[in-house]
């Protein structure tokens, strides 16, 4: 999909959108947001921006978007993990 946007010259140049990379640079933002919204998945991460799985982990890190996991969801990652291997 192609999506066209029109951002002020100031803007795009504080947000460092006017260089020769300013594609990539706005696709790793809406993937950031999304992955920080939980709309998006790290498999979905890797695939917009076609990265490797390391190189998704990496990326999520430098960019301060690992997921806070609860006590709660360990416990329920766990309890889901026995089951499966129950099988």
């Amino acid at each position: 999909m192609l999506v066209s946007v029109e951002v002020p010259d100031q803007i795009a140049h504080s947000l460092c959108l006017d260089g020769p990379h300013s594609s990539r640079r706005v696709l790793e933002m809406l993937a950031l947001e999304g992955y920080k919204d939980g709309k998006l998945s790290r498999g979905q991460v890797s695939r917009m921006l076609d990265l490797e799985f390391n190189e998704t982990e990496k990326f999520l890190k430098d960019h301060g978007a690992m997921l806070e996991l609860t006590s709660e969801d360990y416990e329920r990652n766990s309890a889901a993990l026995s089951h499966f291997l129950k099988r």
